[in-house]
């Protein structure tokens, strides 16, 4: 059963959000005046065929991209109303991002990639906790070519996690593992989601992962086609695809 939940104010609010790329006949409408509202501790997973405007909803909400016209609330603050400087703080001290290729420094060690993340913040949380927590402490010593991709996906976890971030950014988390990994690593992420509050948002392709998920988003040609509350949960672990 879900429930909409449209027209509410969260944690993460977003308003008449509008995107294009171009000008004159060459412009394209990539987000079209779009709203929508996420909770704080909230999993999201956002949905929608390539082109329809994930990526773009998820670089303008990290703030590596401006909006048009609408607003971007996170925790009250409208971070389209923020200049250079204060944006960098933004993403530096609120913001963890995971993606789908780890982008792990291949000279650091699986630590010191983590510790990497850790010294941007004034809270981060204890590497050796997330080490033990991830299932890394036995390969933190090692580099990441020398681990497999779900331990470099945990890695990269750890490193979005360092900061003890209230709002975690995941773009395809789980697109270049296979089946059995894939359902680890979203194990992994609905007990961080658990055990350390931080409100997720994820774009993926994979429509088994709204039933572990509390908020449903999917873009149809940069407009939300899907807006609704899950309320009867799976563990990641049910989950079939």
């Amino acid at each position: 059963m879900t429930q909409s939940i449209a027209g509410r104010e969260g944690f993460l609010s977003v308003r008449e959000l509008t995107k294009s790329y171009g000008e004159g006949e060459a412009c394209t409408r990539v987000l079209r005046s779009i709203s929508c509202t996420i909770d704080k501790g909230e999993i999201c997973v956002l949905f929608g065929p390539s082109g329809s405007g994930k990526s773009t909803f998820l670089n303008m909400v990290g703030g590596l991209e401006p909006a048009d016209s609408g607003s971007i609330c996170v925790g009250g603050t409208d971070i389209c109303q923020l200049k250079d400087r204060a944006l960098v703080e933004y993403r530096r001290r609120e913001l963890g991002f995971i993606f789908q290729f780890y982008n792990l420094v291949p000279d650091l060690t699986i630590r010191e990639n983590i510790e990497v993340c850790q010294y941007l913040s004034r809270d981060p949380l204890p590497v050796d906790d997330l080490l033990h927590s991830l299932g890394l402490w036995e390969h933190r010593d090692k580099f990441p070519n020398q681990v497999s991709g779900g331990q470099q996906q945990r890695c990269a976890i750890g490193r979005a996690l360092a900061k003890n971030p209230s709002l975690l950014l995941c773009d395809e988390p789980t697109g270049a593992l296979d089946y059995h990994t894939s359902k680890e690593i979203l194990g992994l992420m609905e007990r961080v989601n658990r055990e350390y509050g931080c409100t997720m948002v994820i774009v993926t392709h994979n429509d088994a992962i709204r039933h572990m998920s509390h908020h449903i988003l999917r873009l149809r040609d940069g407009e939300i086609g899907e807006d609704v509350r899950n309320e009867h949960l799976l563990p990641a672990r049910e989950l079939v695809w």
